[in-house]
């Protein structure tokens, strides 16, 4: 048995090693533990945005009857695949009691506020690590292509200015003028100057490497077997590595967190949300930003040498199976919108998990019975935006230190 930590985190992803990081940047004993390769999960191929602006929870108003739609469209944004499974179904009760109005306002200003604290807080992490991974402020521009879309986005875009995120209307002459490649005949578009993008798999694993600089210990293919507790606390886990103890435990496994939490007899009400990616080389005309093709509900990021359509959102279940047709609906949306042209053909195909949560907000935060266990996870579609933030209020929580944010929103006691 490994020598007890001060920390034990379970998880290699963006939130796990960020917790890490900043438990170790407090003084702690830290180890981390990863059932496959640190980043191999939805921290590896997603878009790359770190996007305040991105603070619309899924649930809304209207949102579940449009999923019903799109349940009969395979190849739709949104795709809920019918099957009989016990933790859909509450999940589901719990995101259709949040698709209402007055959730959904409630939601949109703790989701920005906690943005822009993890963005304050990427600008100061890269900076002080000096971590390569093709960070850039050049913000992110919105494209419509209908002027439904054009009118919901300006609308979001009001929103989100009252949360203070400001945001830039532009006419379909002035996106031209932004991003040439988008094609003439668009609706316009919204500029958000603030957003943010990087190469994830870059980020995560240089900010590994510094935790392990620091003394802290990462253990890869350690996959949790089990958990010892006593006196409702738990004593170790156990390991596919052998047992490991800690004074505390966080559990930030992404979509895989609710099994784990299921062992201690704790219900996580969080589904896995199947994404996909293609990456290309990058052609020539090329936009220069991340751009959000707002109707196809997926984005486009450069990313050096390379580019990366990123989209839809699949309840399928936890599995690896890729769906061509739903890999082919976010390679066509690039046609729709932009000039560039690309052959699918030549794309790297990539599909991950991502921890829903069925009201929009992140689970973070102790659980009630297991007195020295911490929760981060569902963080759906903004992990990579929120991985610092997330990764300080744990450290902050397990230190009992000032929390850098209000956590009681994101407590996990909200679902009992």
């Amino acid at each position: 048995m490994a020598q007890r930590q001060d920390a034990l985190v379970v998880g290699g992803g963006v939130i796990g090693v960020c917790a890490a990081y900043y438990m170790a940047k407090a003084g702690m004993s830290v180890t981390l533990v990863e059932r496959g390769e640190l980043c191999g999960g939805s921290s590896y191929g997603n878009a790359g945005w770190v996007v305040p602006t991105h603070s619309f929870p899924l649930a809304a108003p209207g949102v579940v009857m449009q999923a019903l739609r799109w349940t009969l469209r395979p190849d739709s944004p949104f795709y809920v695949k019918p099957r009989f499974d016990l933790d859909l179904f509450r999940w589901l009760r719990w995101f259709s009691a949040a698709s209402n109005s007055r959730s959904f306002h409630r939601a949109v200003p703790i989701i920005a506020e906690l943005g822009k604290s993890s963005l304050a807080l990427y600008d100061e992490l890269i900076a002080a690590e000096s971590i390569e991974c093709q960070y850039q402020r050049r913000g992110l521009l919105a494209v419509f292509r209908t002027r439904e879309g054009r009118e919901k986005g300006e609308g979001e875009a009001r929103l989100l200015g009252e949360s203070g995120l400001p945001a830039r209307t532009l006419t379909p002459d002035e996106v031209v003028e932004m991003e040439p490649v988008v094609r003439p005949g668009n609706f316009g578009g919204v500029y958000f100057e603030q957003d943010a993008n990087l190469k994830p798999d870059e980020l995560v694993l240089g900010l590994a490497s510094r935790f392990e600089r620091m003394g802290g210990a990462v253990h890869t293919h350690a996959g949790v077997e089990g958990f010892h507790a006593r006196d409702g606390a738990v004593t170790s886990v156990q390991t596919t590595k052998g047992a490991f103890q800690a004074d505390r435990v966080v559990l930030a496994a992404g979509s895989w967190t609710p099994r784990l939490a299921k062992r201690l007899g704790i219900y996580l009400p969080v589904q896995a949300a199947k994404g996909y990616s293609v990456t290309f080389d990058r052609p020539a005309d090329s936009p220069t930003r991340p751009v959000m093709m707002a109707e196809a509900r997926c984005g486009l990021t450069p990313m050096g040498p390379h580019m990366r359509i990123a989209g839809t959102l699949e309840l399928s279940g936890i599995n690896d199976r890729i769906r061509q047709r739903r890999v082919d609906a976010i390679a066509r949306a690039v046609g729709e919108y932009f000039t560039t042209r690309l052959d699918p053909a030549k794309g790297v195909v990539w599909s991950g998990l991502r921890p829903l949560s069925p009201d929009g907000l992140p689970i973070i935060g102790p659980v009630a019975g297991v007195s020295n266990v911490v929760i981060a996870t569902g963080h759906s579609m903004t992990g990579m935006t929120l991985g610092p933030v997330t990764g300080k209020l744990v450290a902050q929580m397990v230190a009992g230190h000032e929390p850098i944010v209000d956590p009681a929103p994101f407590s996990p006691s909200r679902f009992e």
